[in-house]
């Protein structure tokens, strides 16, 4: 495919490392000269330009630009028809990417995570979902959403991962002043709590190690009794209603 990005800050970065040894042809905006510099540098199949010789050389067009800026940049700009556009703007609705593409079509909201760029990473997708499984199911798991609202709650969930990752770094941080190896510590946590999750339901392993007296199940019901999950509910709650600041 002829594929082109406008914008390509992290996340966009990390997309187009997932498929740029695919055979496509990648145009990237000039925007974020350090990012596109480094990826046009890595890979052959990527080169760097302006925003509409991007659209002008692209049949497939990913958005990677954040709301507000979006809406200063897209309408100076030139879509054709037959365009296929991604928006990666979370909180923008289809049908809105679609007043800004005119008359592209606007085909899907996709939200990727930066972990794309190696494989076997989960995405989120709102609209044709055959064209995002096209570019990146091989190695992907798509994630189809029925609608917007879908995908706002999905938006608000998936806020959970920066929890993790803290509770998982002050453990780290915890386990690092009570060993040889503070780096080998935070490794074995990461592999632990990936391997974990990536093998059971989250409630089968809740109840797997659910053994009475076990340090997993004192630890757990210490942070219960503390409110910790009545507090992660609220957040997410807080999320939702726009009221978590």
């Amino acid at each position: 495919m002829r594929i082109g990005f406008i914008g390509t800050g992290t996340i966009a970065s990390a997309v187009v490392r997932a498929i740029a040894n695919d055979g496509h042809l990648i145009t990237i905006s000039e925007r974020s000269k350090t990012f596109s510099s480094a990826l046009a540098s890595e890979f052959s199949s990527v080169s760097v330009t302006d925003n509409q010789t991007v659209l002008d050389q692209s049949d497939v067009v990913f958005i990677a630009l954040m709301a507000e800026t979006a809406k200063d940049i897209l309408p100076g700009l030139c879509f054709r028809g037959g365009q296929r556009v991604i928006s990666f703007m979370a909180g923008v609705t289809l049908e809105d990417v679609a007043a800004m593409v005119a008359p592209a079509d606007a085909s899907a909201v996709m939200l990727p995570f930066p972990t794309i760029a190696s494989g076997g990473s989960a995405i989120l997708a709102l609209g044709d979902r055959g064209l995002v499984e096209a570019i990146f199911g091989e190695r992907n798991r798509v994630f189809a959403l029925k609608d917007a609202k879908e995908l706002d709650a999905y938006l608000c969930a998936q806020a959970i991962l920066s929890p993790i990752a803290r509770m998982v770094s002050d453990t780290a941080h915890w386990l690092g002043n009570r060993i040889e190896d503070g780096e080998a510590g935070e490794e074995f946590l990461r592999e632990l709590v990936a391997s974990s999750l990536g093998q059971s339901r989250a409630d089968d392993l809740i109840a797997a190690l659910n053994t009475e007296g076990g340090y997993n199940q004192r630890l757990r019901l210490h942070l219960e009794r503390s409110g910790q999950s009545l507090d992660t509910l609220r957040g997410l709650d807080g999320l939702e209603q726009g009221t978590l600041s």
